[in-house]
């Protein structure tokens, strides 16, 4: 049986791929949990390269039982919980005034109420193993805006939900914390980029010059970047950090 395992969800792309691949160095095996098997797969490959376990996941966590589906699996299979970081969760960028109660309901389901589900159905184990958990908000929690109205609302309860499972966590011995990126070049960021520059007139990488010149930051973030922040959050010198919520966003947040 392995001596540390961790859970990573949305594992098959951007940020959650290069966590889940950060991770392989510091735990044995890994659960790679997100919706599309095949990219699963090449993110088990590249884990298993990086020297840990891989056991793919395929599951849609807006699914109320696909938490007890992913804790069941992985604890079939390593016996053991001792991180889980809550990742998966695209959330659609449009107007307070235009979103639809589905797409409202969508965005709650995947990013809240997946993490949330997740994190109840594994904290038995993670209070075994006095482990770790992590949730991805994104600074637009700090800032929601019309044209994104969605995307804050969800990501400011991500830290609200964050805080209460940390002070349960401080009884129990888990560790709880959430993260706030900024702009990350992700691969869903460059198709959302390459379908908008040609609808304003421009290039490509006009386009993509054009929002950290108007955040006032020097570029985007790139998701190995946020994954050495998560990677630290579940390490054993982040242990008496509970309870936060870090921003890690190029600058882009100019509030103290």
């Amino acid at each position: 049986m392995p001596q540390s395992v961790a859970i990573v969800t949305g594992a098959s792309q951007g940020i959650g791929r290069s966590t889940a691949i950060r991770l392989a160095r510091d735990f044995d095996a890994i659960a790679l949990v997100a919706r599309n098997h095949a990219h699963l797969e090449e993110t088990a490959a590249a884990v298993g390269t990086a020297g840990a376990d891989p056991l793919v996941i395929d599951v849609d966590l807006s699914d109320p039982a696909a938490a007890r589906t992913v804790v069941d699996t992985t604890l079939t299979r390593f016996g053991r919980v001792d991180a889980l970081l809550n990742i998966a969760g695209a959330v659609p960028q449009i107007d307070v005034l235009d979103m639809t109660d589905e797409q409202w309901d969508h965005g709650l389901a995947l990013k809240l109420h997946g993490a949330r589900r997740l994190t109840v159905a594994a904290w038995p184990a993670l209070r075994e193993a006095k482990g770790s958990v992590v949730l991805m908000s994104g600074n637009s929690a700090l800032f929601p805006k019309a044209p994104y109205a969605a995307v804050g609302t969800i990501n400011a309860a991500i830290v609200a939900l964050a805080k209460a499972f940390s002070d349960r966590g401080i009884t129990d011995g888990v560790q709880v914390n959430s993260v706030l990126p900024g702009p990350v070049m992700t691969g869903r960021r460059r198709s959302y980029l390459e379908h908008w520059a040609p609808l304003h007139d421009m290039t490509v990488d006009e386009a993509t010059a054009k929002f950290p010149q108007e955040a006032g930051i020097a570029r985007y973030g790139e998701p190995d970047e946020i994954a050495e922040l998560m990677a630290f959050l579940v390490s054993p010198g982040a242990r008496w950090m509970t309870g936060s919520a870090l921003r890690m966003d190029g600058g882009e947040v100019k509030s103290v």
